[in-house]
């Protein structure tokens, strides 16, 4: 399977202590084989995964069965409202995304 990651997942990973760099760059590996903590999203963001890598989360897309694209990656306490913005800012202010704080 292909990974493609944006640019804003590499500079973030680009940004990040060597551990916790190392670690994202093998989940995306392990990603690659299929494995990998990856769960669906829920309400408006459905059509997005997660794949979870310690405290830190990366939304991610199934562009066909053989490609995944990673669109987003921040800390799991911001991840879901910060990309919810982004996404929302992107379509013009038309998308009707409340995330609920945990």
């Amino acid at each position: 399977m292909r990974i493609k990651v944006s640019y804003q997942v590499a500079g973030f990973i680009r940004s990040l202590a060597p551990e916790p760099r190392r670690s994202i760059r093998l989940a995306l590996k392990s990603l690659a084989k299929g494995h990998g903590d990856v769960q669906v999203l829920e309400g408006p963001l459905t059509s997005y995964s997660r794949l979870r890598v310690a405290s830190y989360r990366i939304i991610l897309f199934y562009r066909s069965p053989a490609e995944i694209e990673c669109v987003f990656a921040e800390h799991r306490s911001i991840v879901y409202e910060v990309f919810a913005q982004e996404l929302r800012h992107k379509l013009g202010g038309t998308l009707d995304i409340s995330v609920p704080r945990k």
